[in-house]
Order: C-alpha cells, then sequence, then structure tokens
C-alpha cells in the first residue's frame, strides 16, 4: 500500500524527467561519435565533436535552468521536439523519416510533458 503515496507519486514525477533527460541527452552525445575514424584532423575533429554537441550543450543548459523552474524545461523541450520534427520534415516526404523523427522528438515530447506535470503539481 505504501507505494501510492502522494509523496511517492511526487518523487516519482519529480525525478522522472530528469533522469529522462539525462538519459536522452547522453542519447544524442552518442550521435557525436560518428566523427571519430573518418580519417579527420585533431582540429577537425574537435570542430566536429563540437558542432554535433550544440543540441546537447543547449539541452544541459536547459536541464540546468529546469532543475529548479519546470516550467523551462517544459516548454523548451517540447519545442525542441517540435523544430526537430520541423526539420526533419523539410524536403520531399519519406515515410521512413516518420520513425526517425519520433525517436528523437518522441522523448523530447514526453520530457517536455513530464517537466510540465511536475510544474502543474508544484503550483497546486
Amino acid at each position: 500500500m505504501g507505494l501510492y503515496k502522494p509523496q511517492n507519486i511526487s518523487k516519482f514525477v519529480y525525478w522522472t524527467p530528469r533522469i529522462l533527460s539525462i538519459l536522452f541527452i547522453l542519447f544524442l552525445a552518442m550521435f557525436s561519435l560518428d566523427i571519430f575514424g573518418n580519417g579527420y584532423t585533431f582540429w577537425q575533429t574537435i570542430l566536429g565533436l563540437f558542432m554535433h554537441n550544440i543540441p546537447v550543450f543547449i539541452l544541459s543548459a536547459v536541464l540546468i535552468i529546469s532543475w529548479k523552474y519546470e516550467i523551462i524545461g517544459g516548454v523548451a523541450f517540447i519545442l525542441a521536439g517540435l523544430l526537430y520534427d520541423f526539420m526533419g520534415l523539410k524536403g520531399p516526404f519519406e515515410w521512413y523519416k516518420l520513425s526517425w523523427i519520433l525517436i528523437i522528438s518522441g522523448p523530447a515530447f514526453l520530457i517536455g510533458i513530464l517537466f510540465m506535470i511536475n510544474w502543474i503539481k508544484k503550483n497546486k
């Protein structure tokens, strides 16, 4: 019975978007590893890593701010998901694009919604 106490639900709602956003940021950072093994010089590799990780840096800053101000995380992660949707759908439409767009934007939307739920519960 202790599993359904309100404070447990609050802890779940509090920690879930934070943990998921850390995992999501690490997932995005993993894509930057494709820069290695392409024969680039040291400085080209550094520049490539920096360019690949710009979304990681932005979302990390958003997460730091969102740790205290959940509304920022809610809005920012939802906007990040929408931005990725629009960027992925430009050009000629192909059905396969939907699957890889949802792999990135889906977790962003989920995290944003969870931050919004946390913000709503916090302000009640």
